[in-house]
């Protein structure tokens, strides 16, 4: 098996299980190694440490797979971190009874460029790096075993791939998906599901709980969804009693969507929903040159800012949409703001949300601190983009 070499004093991240080794850290690769074969890394000294997935075209030489440099990386390891991936959701008393669940969060499962997501009987696998590209027939194998799933579908089509020299791919992995489309109820909420040509994996799992509490918050309210894709804030808005919701979106097939998702729950009232589709920042624009205004406000743009080296112009996007927000609200309105830019901190975003305030000229106080679902943890280490961050403000 090949060595990987690291460089004098480079190993400090790997003694505190960071699974990730940069370009800068690597010597020298003794041996040969193809993308997504299995290498040891070896300390500057010959001191093994590890067992990682090499991957030459990434600036990430190599993820961790396993900080036992014994391991044996086979088929049989890969059906184990898998089952014990899924066992691990399975025991979270909060999960018991949602029909959408994400079974595999890449490296806080130990598992680098692993994402697998479960709609009800079938599930989503994405694969964004070279060493879980290699082994994909394993991971397949070892969801259906630990499932009993019907169809496992694949969607690695993400932008990562390509940095890591890989081609996109769709399909198919295990099974067929139902002739009739996918659809999941989430807190008493039914969603139709796009696995094929869906955002992420076909919905965003990571903002159930948040959904949650819109609704727990909407009572009553005049509510307004920016960015606001399929209804999902918008439903749980209209199941939690809220007077109106005006959700907007760039996207017509996304508003089309949510306008069936609405069609799939007729307890709600769709005469208090209206759709728009726009540019969220001119209809916010325009919405306080009408003089309009609500009492409880989503905003939860797309990623502003993939890397740290767009945090800059993505702090202005995010103050904009956050001044107009709090301009809009009622006093007593409640602003929920969301990040999910990897190149935005949560110190760096209450900044820019505060600021917003300042500049908005209200007294804004913060009521949540909104985070992941808790099938979405935060590991030792989770790609860039993957970090969910939202505050629920309250005006004067």
């Amino acid at each position: 098996m090949a060595q990987l070499v690291l460089h004098p004093g480079k190993e400090r991240s790997l003694f505190r299980r960071h699974p990730w080794i940069f370009a800068g850290s690597v010597d020298r690769l003794d041996g040969r190694a193809r993308p997504g074969d299995t290498v040891t890394v070896v300390t500057a000294e010959g001191k093994a440490l590890a067992r990682a997935a090499w991957s030459p075209s990434s600036q990430i030489r190599a993820r961790v797979w396993s900080f036992d440099a014994e391991a044996a990386i086979d088929h049989a390891f890969f059906k184990r971190a898998v089952a014990a991936s899924v066992a691990r959701r399975a025991a979270i008393p909060a999960l018991r009874g949602q029909e959408g669940v994400r079974l595999i969060h890449g490296e806080s499962d130990g598992l680098p460029g692993v994402i697998a997501d479960r709609y009800g009987d079938v599930v989503v696998l994405q694969l964004t790096s070279a060493g879980a590209d290699k082994w994909r027939e394993a991971i397949v194998a070892g969801l259906v075993q630990a499932t009993g799933c019907a169809a496992v579908y694949e969607r690695s089509d993400s932008e990562v791939r390509g940095l890591e020299g890989l081609e996109s791919r769709t399909g198919c992995a295990h099974g067929e998906l139902p002739a009739g489309g996918l659809t999941i109820v989430e807190n008493g909420v039914r969603m139709e599901v796009d696995v094929e040509g869906g955002h992420k994996t076909g919905f965003y799992l990571d903002q159930r709980d948040n959904r949650l509490l819109t609704g727990q918050l909407a009572g009553g309210r005049a509510v307004l969804n920016c960015f606001c894709y399929t209804g999902g804030f918008s439903l749980q808005a209209l199941a939690g009693g809220a007077a109106s919701v005006l959700s907007i979106d760039s996207s017509g097939p996304a508003l089309e969507s949510a306008r069936r998702n609405l069609a799939l729950n007729p307890r709600l009232d769709a005469s208090r929903a209206e759709w728009q589709e726009a540019d969220v920042f001119k209809a916010l624009r325009a919405l306080k040159d009408e003089g309009r205004k609500f009492d409880l406000i989503v905003l939860d743009p797309p990623k502003f800012a993939p890397s740290a080296a767009h945090a800059e112009r993505a702090a202005r996007a995010y103050k904009d949409i956050n001044l107009f927000g709090f301009r809009l609200l009622n006093p007593g309105g409640i602003l929920m703001s969301y990040s999910c830019s990897g190149g935005i901190g949560q110190e760096l975003f209450q900044k820019i949300v505060a600021g917003a305030a300042i500049d908005a000229g209200v007294d804004a106080r913060i009521l949540y601190r909104l985070s992941a679902a808790p099938d979405h943890p935060i590991g030792l280490a989770v790609p860039e983009g993957e970090y969910l961050k939202g505050l629920a403000c309250q005006v004067g």
